[in-house]
């Protein structure tokens, strides 16, 4: 994250959902104290959604009220700055500083292949071509987070664009550390018993892993219900905050609770 801020580079983030890629953007805008500004992205995503889209119906207003006073309006009236609805890119390229915003290119891999050729010069040299205005370029180049839990390889345009890091699950220790941050007055012991039965769950034959994000979740439901101990009736009542697919819950039982409690003493 230095280096990118530093040289100034696009930070490509790779790892498993819920390991902390998209509160690493969020931590990062936090400490510069500057906006984060997120794109989602999604199957089908185009410019209209990512970067700007003329407003239409003002267009129309404009035209009819021009009408009515005997003017007309030129297209490069009707097709300027006034005109457009801003985007999350746009928003991110716009920024006045004096700091630069932090742009959050969430889930890019759920993207296709022309919206990763669409980003190309925004992430080389942090502008945009509007064909209507031309191109616009950043005074202050936003910080550029993308995230990606590799659904699909991305293309290589992309990645020789950025920075790459692969944030890999936390150790036990760590990951203590992080859920007791997040949930306030934790015991340090069940803290330990979550972070060991996660574990656990990972290194099983489920089908979706809980990430870092589920532990905080499961121990937060834990803290709230005052349980101080983990059993196998607790997890049992509450694996639904931990493992989100029915099938992956009846793998854990199947191979039996207790284990989970026996991993985490």
């Amino acid at each position: 994250m230095f280096l990118s801020l530093r040289l100034p580079q696009p930070l490509l983030l790779e790892g498993e959902a819920g390991v902390g890629k998209t509160e690493a953007a969020k931590s990062l805008a936090l400490v510069l104290e500057t906006p984060l500004i997120r794109l989602q992205c999604y199957e089908g995503i185009d410019a209209a959604e990512a970067l700007y889209e003329w407003n239409y119906p003002r267009q129309l207003l404009s035209i009819r009220l021009a009408e009515s006073q005997g003017s007309t309006l030129g297209e490069e009236e009707l097709f300027g700055p006034d005109y457009l609805i801003r985007r999350p890119l746009l928003r991110a390229l716009e920024h006045p500083g004096p700091r630069p915003a932090v742009l959050l290119i969430d889930e890019i891999d759920r993207a296709d292949d022309d919206f990763e050729a669409f980003l190309l010069e925004l992430l080389a040299e942090a502008s945009v071509t509007i064909p209507e205005i031309g191109t616009i370029r950043a005074t202050h180049p936003p910080v550029i987070v993308l995230t990606s839990n590799r659904t699909r390889d991305l293309h290589d345009a992309v990645k020789r664009r950025c920075l790459y890091h692969r944030i890999a699950y936390p150790t036990l220790q760590r990951e203590v550390e992080i859920v007791r941050r997040r949930v306030k007055g934790s015991s340090e012991t069940l803290a330990v018993q979550v972070a060991n039965a996660v574990s656990r769950m990972r290194s099983s034959d489920v089908q979706k892993p809980p990430g870092v994000a589920e532990a905080i979740d499961w121990l937060a439901a834990l803290n709230l219900l005052g349980i101080e101990h983990l059993d196998a009736g607790t997890i049992d009542r509450t694996l639904g905050s931990v493992l989100k697919y029915d099938e992956d819950q009846e793998v854990i039982r199947a191979a039996g609770l207790e284990q989970l409690v026996n991993a985490s003493d």
